[in-house]
């Protein structure tokens, strides 16, 4: 029995989403860094002096697992953890100067990796799916914010 439209789209999303970590994976390895370590780095890029309960919510990751690789970047010497001012247990974390050509190396890769990935597609139809992927995650967080 054919699936519908849509669950045909569920599985392709899925497939692709599995492949592009894989690929992401592999391309990260070239600058030594790991996938997760190169989404922490980007997102303090983003978000930087978060503390890292926000940190690890906005990565979906368990703060013990984020600890970790924050943990590895500070020895690494990209990020540092700075007291907060406002919670002596707390933490905010920042990238260091070292962290600058990393993650100019970091968004050079990125940038080729979804070239590659979206390789004969037009600007407007990345821009559709985009906004299609959003509505998506939008609907989503409301479902999951309705439950819980």
């Amino acid at each position: 029995m054919p699936l519908s439209p849509a669950r045909e789209f569920g599985f392709a999303l899925h497939d692709v989403a599995r492949l592009l970590r894989t690929y992401a994976d592999q391309r990260a390895r070239e600058l030594s860094m790991t996938r997760a370590q190169w989404a922490v780095l980007t997102r303090l890029q983003r978000s930087e002096g978060v503390n890292q309960s926000e940190l690890a919510e906005m990565l979906d990751l368990q703060p013990i697992t984020l600890a970790r690789l924050v943990d590895k970047l500070c020895g690494l010497g990209l990020v540092e953890r700075r007291d907060d001012a406002k919670d002596r247990r707390a933490n905010r974390l920042f990238l260091t100067q070292k962290a600058t050509p990393t993650l100019a190396r970091l968004g050079a890769l990125g940038e080729e990796l979804m070239g590659r990935a979206l390789a004969g597609l037009d600007p407007d139809a990345i821009a559709q799916m985009t906004d299609g992927m959003n509505r998506i995650k939008s609907n989503i967080k409301s479902e999951l914010n309705c439950k819980g």
